[in-house]
């Protein structure tokens, strides 16, 4: 387990500077800055579920305007 501690302290160390160094560049908290990222992850996955329930909902539209009937009884 002492190499799991180094990497989580690796990343620890290195990984959430990132969000740290940003925010003292533009002059807020670092909160703030890693709450925008969560918050556009989640946006970004949201749009894209969007879209997909979009395409599905009109491929099956599509499926019953446009279905082959085999004959006039079919209706």
């Amino acid at each position: 387990m002492k190499w799991f501690d180094n990497i989580k302290y690796f990343f620890e160390r290195n990984g959430f500077e990132v969000s740290t160094r940003f925010a003292e560049r533009l002059g807020m908290k670092a909160k703030n800055v890693r709450l925008f990222f969560i918050y556009l992850t989640f946006a970004t996955f949201g749009i894209w579920f969007a879209v997909y329930l979009t395409l599905a909902f009109l491929l099956k539209l599509k499926d019953l305007i446009y279905t082959k009937r085999t004959s006039v009884f079919d209706l």
